[in-house]
């Protein structure tokens, strides 16, 4: 992770990465969102490089309802998407550190109190060890099983 930054970037300047982690299969118009245009967007940098190695967006967006989807909805959350590492840099704390970036701009920035995302069965594991959980039920995007996943912040009263 050493010599990595991490900042905000543009919706378009998470596409390409997107687009070749997550469904490389698709055309590039499927790795886009009605959304992006209110979202806040993060990409990790190695110094000097114009083009992330990592990228993640956050929208400001309602916990789905589900048997077990405390906190309150009342609550504000956040949700990320479109969680994508390049899988050369992948086990080097670079998408541990953009994550938790997120959460940190999901506090500070959008004044949210929860965070939650669609998450890979395959990668739910990597989320629990981050402080994760999930909740309600599994469901496919096309053949690929994803989960609801979410972390609630502790706040602190002055």
């Amino acid at each position: 992770m050493a010599g990595v930054g991490i900042r905000r970037i543009s919706a378009e300047d998470t596409v390409p990465l997107r687009h070749s982690v997550l469904w490389p299969n698709h055309p590039v118009s499927y790795v886009l969102l009605p959304e992006d245009d209110s979202g806040f967007h993060y990409g990790a940098f190695f110094p000097d490089a114009t083009t992330p190695v990592a990228v993640i967006s956050v929208f400001v967006d309602p916990l789905p309802q589900s048997s077990d989807s405390s906190p309150s909805p009342k609550i504000k959350c956040a949700r990320f998407r479109k969680f994508a590492c390049d899988p050369e840099h992948q086990g080097k704390g670079i998408g541990t550190a953009l994550l938790q970036h997120a959460f940190d701009a999901a506090v500070r920035e959008m004044s949210c109190e929860a965070i939650w995302c669609d998450a890979r069965m395959s990668a739910a594991g990597w989320y629990e060890r981050r402080g994760m959980r999930k909740f309600g039920d599994v469901f496919f995007k096309g053949d690929i099983k994803y989960v609801k996943m979410k972390r609630e912040f502790v706040t602190t009263e002055p």
